[in-house]
């Protein structure tokens, strides 16, 4: 019997020769036949027919898909914006919306500046990040876009008059500071060899010496990283700059620093004056619940400008030298890059001569106080309270004390005193009624010539040597400057982080010390300078603090330590050849051009000087103004 497989998916029929019991149906002969014969191929004609339908179906359809993108482009707008409505609407439902996405750039991942984060607290950064997190998320200040602008900015207020005003200060007179003893606060002239000079006495009234500006801040608050985003301080220069100054010349302290010249220590010319012997007793410590008071000694001193000297005067007319200058002024333009006050030299050039000169009423007459602290004195136009911590008045302060810690450490007798070869050059004895201080003024020749020079450029500068005293081992001479340091209150704003001298200055003078070449690395670094330019064998540096922290008219004196001045520089880092260096630098400048006068000023804010070329007879009519008042007081007296 024949076995026929049903093929299921294609519901075909065809004869197979294995056995498959499970798809196996018996069916008729016939009925196989009649399937066969409904599954048979169609003909050709059918096929023709059926092709015709399939492309007349496939070319009404490509029809309508014309017509379907024809009336979509007919229908767009003519003009040539076209796409969704824009709106200036930016409320949904009444709430501001401010759209964003993933693919925006951000501006910064965190807001470091944004007011009103008190970061203050004993959290420090953790508290400030745990308070804060959130709104470094992305997205999270959006809300600042829609924060209410307010006519004034409330930060700005403040119950204090910032508004500078500026006052006519009397100036010092051609020769420098004068200190008198009867409490007149004035310049006093007297007569003496080569001219009038000024002269500095022991006692006087503690005001209209000192322009006192003003700087800003609280009280007992120590600079720290809080204050990263501190304004920053603006003062005023120690000269007004005029219109018909013309700027020559801008350095940086940056370009000022890489400057070098080795130079030799110098040569001695000539020595005028006297010194004392200095007194051991203030080396020693005082006895306990003791305190040495600092007193007023009446005695005369003279710090006279270069050009009024009737010594450099002679020696420039001998053409010893191309340069002139006083340690004072030189000391300044040597430590120039460690200054932050504004301070200015007078710079005048005849044929070929350069004189450096002080201004009067200059700041470089002045020691001042806790310069480079890093939160130095606030002025009185910044907020400051405390009129006796002005940076005036603390300058004031402290060149009194100077003046008067001097005078009282030496043995003044006159059997037992260093005569230089020369006597006094600014004192006329017919006139002078006080004593004289203990002072020495040597003349010192230093070479700045280089290799390239055709002629040997040389430099006479006037230096002075304060006291002198045996050496305890050889007995000889040794030559003394003597200087001191002064605490006004180590708890004020200003102190710069001072310790109490009365309680560490004993058990810690070198942490005392340290800090005090951190707050007046200026002033240290001058007086230093000055004692190297002078050749001196020690300098003493004495420690004198207030009785009171609310009164600055009377003083105590703490202790005293002496230093070898080129050990105190390597100490402080202090580098004499940078200091050769900035001076050959101004020099070759000035030397470039013409005859004139010249001053150097350096930015009251910024950490540049400056070169101006100003007229010749700037600062004439305020030097006749100074000695026209200088006389009044003398015949009121």
């Amino acid at each position: 019997m024949l076995s026929l497989h049903v093929n299921r998916s294609g519901d075909d029929i065809w004869p197979s020769t294995r056995q498959s019991p499970s798809r196996e149906l018996p069916v008729d002969a016939s009925e196989v036949a009649s399937r066969r014969a409904l599954k048979s191929p169609p003909e050709k004609g059918e096929r023709g027919e059926k092709k015709g339908r399939v492309d007349l179906i496939r070319s009404e359809a490509a029809k309508t898909l014309a017509m379907s993108l024809a009336s979509i482009v007919s229908g767009l707008p003519s003009d040539e914006i076209w796409g969704p409505p824009t709106t200036t609407d930016a409320l949904v439902d009444g709430v501001p919306y401010a759209p964003y996405s993933k693919g925006d750039k951000l501006g910064r991942m965190a807001d470091w500046t944004a007011e009103g984060k008190d970061r203050e607290g004993r959290g420090g950064r953790q508290q400030y990040n745990r308070a804060y997190r959130d709104q470094q998320v992305y997205g999270a200040g959006t809300s600042s876009l829609f924060a209410v602008q307010v006519a004034e900015d409330e930060s700005s207020f403040s119950v204090v008059d910032n508004t500078r005003t500026s006052t006519k200060t009397r100036g010092f007179g051609r020769g420098g500071v004068a200190f008198r003893s009867r409490g007149r606060g004035a310049r006093d002239q007297r007569g003496g060899r080569g001219g009038t000079f000024q002269r500095v006495g022991g006692r006087g009234g503690q005001q209209g010496y000192y322009d006192q500006r003003g700087g800003r801040g609280g009280r007992g608050r120590r600079f720290g990283w809080k204050d990263y985003d501190k304004p920053q301080r603006n003062r005023d220069s120690s000269v007004t700059i005029k219109s018909d100054w013309q700027m020559l010349e801008e350095i940086d302290f940056n370009r000022l620093a890489k400057l070098n010249l080795e130079t030799s220590a110098g040569e001695d010319i000539e020595s005028y004056g006297f010194l004392y012997y200095y007194d051991r007793q203030y080396d020693k410590a005082p006895v306990k619940n003791t305190e040495r008071k600092l007193n007023v000694v009446d005695r005369v001193a003279y710090n006279v400008t270069t050009s009024s000297d009737p010594i450099i005067q002679e020696l420039a007319e001998k053409d010893e030298a191309t340069i002139f200058a006083t340690d004072n002024i030189l000391s300044m333009l040597m430590c120039a890059n460690r200054s932050v006050y504004s301070w200015d030299i007078v710079i005048t050039r005849l044929g070929n001569k350069i004189y450096l000169d002080k201004r009067d009423g200059s700041s470089l007459d002045m020691v001042s106080v806790n310069e480079n602290a890093a939160d130095a004195p606030l002025e009185a136009s910044e907020g400051n309270k405390d009129a006796i911590n002005f940076p005036g008045a603390l300058a004031l302060e402290a060149t009194f004390i100077n003046h008067n810690f001097l005078n009282q450490t030496v043995m003044e007798s006159e059997t037992s005193k260093f005569d230089m070869p020369h006597d006094n050059p600014f004192y006329n004895p017919s006139e002078e009624t006080e004593p004289l201080a203990s002072k020495a003024y040597k003349y010192r020749r230093f070479d700045l010539s280089l290799e390239k020079d055709e002629d040997p450029l040389h430099l006479i500068v006037r230096t002075e040597i304060d006291a002198v005293m045996k050496n305890n081992v050889s007995g000889d001479d040794q030559f003394l400057t003597v200087k001191a340091l002064n605490e006004f209150d180590h708890k004020a704003q200003g102190s710069g982080g001072a310790l109490d001298w009365r309680t560490k200055l004993t058990s810690q003078p070198g942490a005392v010390m340290a800090t005090e070449m951190k707050n007046n690395g200026c002033k240290l670094a001058r007086w230093t300078t000055q004692s190297i330019l002078a050749k001196a064998d020690v300098m003493k540096l004495g420690f004198v603090s207030r009785v009171s922290p609310k009164s600055n008219d009377r003083h105590v004196i703490l202790s005293v330590m002496g230093y070898h001045p080129r050990q105190f520089a390597d100490q402080m880092g202090l580098n004499l050849a940078n200091g050769w260096g900035i001076v050959r630098t101004i020099v070759d400048m000035c030397r470039g051009m013409e005859e004139g006068k010249y001053v150097l000023v350096k930015d009251p804010n910024k950490t540049l000087l400056r070169l101006y070329k100003v007229p010749v007879g700037t600062f004439e009519d305020v030097e006749e103004e100074g000695e026209l008042d200088g006389g009044e007081l003398e015949e009121g007296e």
